[in-house]
């Protein structure tokens, strides 16, 4: 029986060192911008797949600010039409009539918005009139929130997180009508700046996750905001994330994209800039810009194939894909 023991341990870790030893390969060109230009835009977004393949990614700035959709083969076919220029986070799922759709919320707005991937908007939620004062009121200043990401659960309803106010998650169901709001910087979830949010498909019933940027770790709860666990410590300001299969790619503003598996343990670190002069600033130049390295990854997601998209914060603007030999 020792043996057999063994032999399974050795066994799992030959797996993991495999796993761990995977090289993967960065592509900050595989992206052609609209326009001829070199760069896409000042980026401060998201990136999604539609069910199709296509790349939604949204640009704040430049003459194709919007949202910007790319084929699958890395060019750029349009903008999509009446999409807010200040969608922080978005996500591509399924909504009104069971069609793929946008969810995204604006930060400058601050709203929350469903639109059909051609344009058509399906439901605004504006935040000062959806939410209760008491989770906008900060210290007797005036009611305010600063969304910055949003995710949708299996049965239709709407998670957005204040990341950049109080931290408070607030849930609406599909049609837009307030639930209830858990989370913020009070115990037991003490987040300081829950920057963005998902539902975590790895598990039965689903989780909600949460990267609790400033603290440097993630967060999984229940769909009702229970702490089921708490992970990743010591990540570089985690700021966004993606599951494939047991998989987790979290996107780090100081440099680097780290996988995940189930367990919270690290596969792999992809990208990683240890200068801490070009990381978490998003004026580094693309005459600093090197082929396999990341500066302040914001944004990611995984494509049907595998495929890593990530989009960093940057004035330029920079979509990288990262595939794994």
């Amino acid at each position: 029986m020792k043996t057999f023991a063994h032999a399974l341990a050795l066994l799992a870790l030959t797996s993991m060192a495999a796993l761990a030893a995977d090289s993967f390969s960065m592509n900050s060109h595989y992206f052609t911008p609209p326009g001829n230009r070199a760069v896409p835009g000042d980026l401060h977004g998201d990136i999604a797949v539609s069910p199709k393949g296509e790349v939604y990614a949204s640009v704040q700035g430049g003459p194709y600010a919007g949202i910007q959709v790319y084929s699958a083969q890395g060019k750029y076919l349009r903008n999509v039409p009446n999409a807010p220029t200040d969608l922080h986070g978005f996500i591509i799922a399924k909504g009104m009539g069971d069609k793929a759709v946008i969810f995204g919320v604006s930060r400058l707005a601050q709203k929350i918005v469903e639109m059909s991937l051609d344009g058509k908007v399906l439901l605004s939620i504006p935040a000062a009139e959806a939410i209760p004062d008491q989770y906008r009121n900060h210290r007797g200043k005036a009611p305010a929130t600063n969304l910055t990401g949003i995710a949708v659960a299996p049965n239709g309803d709407i998670y957005v997180v204040d990341g950049y106010g109080l931290s408070y998650i607030h849930r609406f169901d599909s049609s837009g009508k307030y639930i209830t709001s858990f989370g913020g910087q009070g115990a037991p979830w003490s987040f300081d700046q829950a920057h963005k949010i998902a539902i975590d498909t790895r598990f039965s019933p689903v989780r909600l996750l949460v990267t609790d940027r400033r603290h440097r770790r993630l967060v999984a709860m229940d769909l009702d905001g229970k702490i089921l666990s708490v992970f990743g410590e010591g990540l570089r300001l985690p700021s966004a994330f993606s599951v494939r299969g047991d998989e987790l790619a979290v996107a780090e503003l100081e440099g680097r994209v780290t996988i995940l598996d189930k367990d919270g343990k690290v596969i792999a670190h992809i990208g990683q800039n240890d200068n801490a002069g070009e990381v978490h600033v998003n004026t580094t130049p693309p005459s600093v810009w090197k082929e396999g390295m990341f500066y302040e990854p914001h944004g990611l997601t995984f494509d049907a194939a595998g495929n890593l998209l990530v989009t960093e914060f940057n004035r330029y603007g920079r979509i990288t894909r990262v595939t794994r030999n």
